[in-house]
């Protein structure tokens, strides 16, 4: 029995699972929203609200420890500066995952993983061409 069992394993080692994790998230802090698996987003959103707590304290030790976790520095810093103020007055729950339905080829159920404060970014206007004289 899986009593009390909290890995989400993923078919996947232990160096692998935290390299993928740790991708996700850093596409997360960059793109705002990403579309993933069910399970893979779940198991996101643990390691991504972890991320944002660490942020939300803004020491040099939780910096350090978020960079040993995502390996990567640009994504830490947009996540200090700009994500973790953002969600200063939340007290958890900074992701949203929304159900997608089925992929076609393998049946595996979608979802995007994306932050609660989340917006789309407005689209560009189009340039209107210049009409021959």
């Amino acid at each position: 029995m899986r009593h009390r069992k909290l890995t989400i394993k993923l078919g996947r080692t232990t160096a692998q699972r935290g390299a993928l994790l740790a991708a996700q998230v850093c596409s997360l802090i960059t793109y705002g929203r990403i579309k993933t698996t069910l399970e893979k987003a779940k198991a996101s959103r643990r390691l991504a609200d972890r991320m944002v707590t660490l942020g939300k304290r803004n020491t040099l030790a939780t910096r350090r420890l978020a960079i040993a976790r995502l390996r990567k520095v640009p994504p830490v810093g947009r996540l200090f500066s700009t994500i973790a103020p953002a969600m200063a007055d939340r007290a958890g729950g900074y992701t949203r995952i929304l159900k997608l339905g089925r992929r076609t080829g393998d049946g595996a159920e979608m979802a995007i993983l994306e932050w609660v404060n989340f917006t789309l970014p407005e689209p560009k206007p189009k340039k209107e061409k210049a009409k021959p004289a």
